[in-house]
């Protein structure tokens, strides 16, 4: 489990960044393949495929956010959150500078996956060049150079 103490100091740093938002994403993986969900066509950055992800809600602590957001996403429950694979700030669809605070999670079980917000979902194997934007590229990578 990530140390909650590590938890507070990354919001922290972000607050004196000027960060807007903080949001949450999370490595799902399963023999080998990680989950990647395809976002709304119509919505912010429609049709490209992300991580399980979100933002924090008022009061939230970074991993109860990322528990929160992947249940809602994909209906699975965290068992661990393992490793921290670091941020990567980008501009929301409303004009925010937003930091995503990534990490590599353990689910219960990885079945059924329950979407709510996106169109589709699928498991990528890792040794494949998985259909997503350069940032969270970066984040798979810096997962695969852990494990």
């Amino acid at each position: 489990m990530v140390d909650a103490q590590f938890l507070q100091q990354l919001a922290a740093e972000a607050e004196e960044d000027g960060v807007q938002q903080l949001v949450v994403g999370a490595v799902v993986q399963h023999d080998g393949n990680v989950l990647l969900l395809q976002r709304p066509a119509d919505d912010f950055m429609g049709g490209i495929f992300e991580l399980p992800s979100g933002k924090l809600e008022a009061g939230e602590t970074l991993d109860v956010a990322l528990t929160r957001e992947i249940k809602e996403e994909t209906g699975l429950d965290v068992a661990d959150i393992s490793d921290y694979l670091g941020y990567f700030d980008y501009m929301s669809g409303s004009g925010k500078t937003s930091r995503q605070f990534n990490f590599a999670v353990d689910v219960v079980t990885a079945a059924p996956v329950t979407l709510q917000e996106h169109d589709h979902y699928q498991w990528t194997p890792l040794a494949e060049e998985p259909p997503v934007t350069d940032a969270v590229k970066d984040v798979l990578a810096q997962y695969q150079g852990q494990q």
